[in-house]
């Protein structure tokens, strides 16, 4: 019996459920309506809206630079493409860490003008305080530990995070206090496999995990990296699973050619 496919609608509840069942959760990134509607029909659990927009629809560098406006903008198409899947929404750099009144209040926004389901944060002890005034609220949270791409000015690098002792110890900890600020999952992201293991036994919650080795609950991974729409991306953890950027490529190529010799549109493609 697979739980994902018993029910109509997934919710907090669903993984839940999952996670005891030990069966695995699928999660992918959505930012607009056409992708999310073939996703959610394709039978996904989860669907980030990923702060990522900033990079794969916007160009920006990192994700700091998107707007809590454009979030919304993002979050609210997927949502209109969705009647299954569980939508979580990434609250962006500078709409939470000035205190947890501004985190709720970013929160707020989004789910009102939206229709997701969830947010999604970046942070360990720091944000407990905005995770339980945002749950108290009624709203799900998912936590994101390990490779915070906002903090990635202060890493200074995108490698693997707590490989070190030290780091280790303090991720196991956060992990905890996510847990028991009510968070309802967690991603781990570029973290080591074993670590990732031990973390998730720890919890009675899920984790999703990019880059953190098959021993997590579940796994997410960026829509435009798996279907090879950007080929510049390609870290070890990457498992691409379509190479649109070349089929696009030669369609495109094709309908050029077909328009400069005169082949299109021909006796059947016009009134």
């Amino acid at each position: 019996m697979s739980i994902h496919k018993d029910v109509k609608k997934i919710t907090t509840n669903t993984l839940q459920k999952m996670k005891t069942a030990k069966e695995k959760i699928a999660m992918i990134t959505a930012y607009d309506y056409s992708f999310a509607g073939l996703f959610d029909a394709a039978g996904i659990d989860i669907i980030l809206v990923g702060d990522s927009a900033s990079n794969v629809m916007a160009g920006h560098e990192t994700t700091l630079p998107i707007t809590l406006d454009q979030m919304i903008y993002h979050a609210s198409s997927v949502v209109r493409g969705v009647n299954r899947s569980l939508v979580v929404v990434d609250l962006p750099f500078g709409s939470y860490q000035g205190n947890s009144k501004e985190a709720l209040i970013s929160t707020i926004r989004i789910m009102k003008e939206t229709g997701a389901h969830a947010i999604k944060l970046e942070g360990g002890e720091e944000v407990t305080d905005s995770i339980k005034r945002i749950v108290y609220a009624g709203v799900p949270v998912m936590g994101h530990l390990g490779l915070t791409p906002q903090s990635i000015y202060k890493f200074g690098t995108y490698t693997v995070r707590a490989k070190e002792e030290e780091e280790a110890e303090k991720l196991k900890k956060d992990a905890l206090l996510l847990q028991e600020a009510g968070c309802f999952g967690i991603v781990l992201e570029k973290i080591p496999a074993l670590l990732a293991k031990e973390v998730s036994e720890s919890l009675s919650i899920p984790t999703i995990g990019i880059g953190a080795g098959m021993h997590c609950d579940g796994q997410v991974l960026v829509m435009h990296d798996m279907l090879g729409i950007t080929t510049e991306f390609k870290p070890r953890f990457l498992r691409q699973y379509l190479n649109i950027h070349e089929q696009a490529t030669a369609a495109v190529q094709h309908y050029i050619r077909d328009v400069k010799g005169g082949d299109f549109p021909g006796e059947h493609e016009q009134y």
